[in-house]
């Protein structure tokens, strides 16, 4: 039987981020992140199946350009 292996990668290393990992990261509040992956035309969101991630180089660049959100 194979068993599942678990990998760990630091956060600082990852491509996609889940929403928690991007709060962590940024200190954005978790419902300020969710409304702006909900959006349309938002620039770094990956939605894979019923999960949405965050391309973070995208995600970083957006926060690079703005000085409100």
């Amino acid at each position: 039987m194979r068993t599942k292996k678990e990998y760990s990668v630091d956060i600082a290393d990852k491509v996609l981020l889940s929403v928690d990992e991007a709060n962590a990261l940024t200190g954005i509040g978790l419902n300020k992140i969710r409304k702006m992956i909900n959006d349309p035309k938002c620039p770094f969101v990956l939605h894979l199946g019923g999960r949405s991630l965050i391309k973070r180089k995208r995600f970083e660049a957006f926060l690079e350009e703005k000085t409100d959100i």
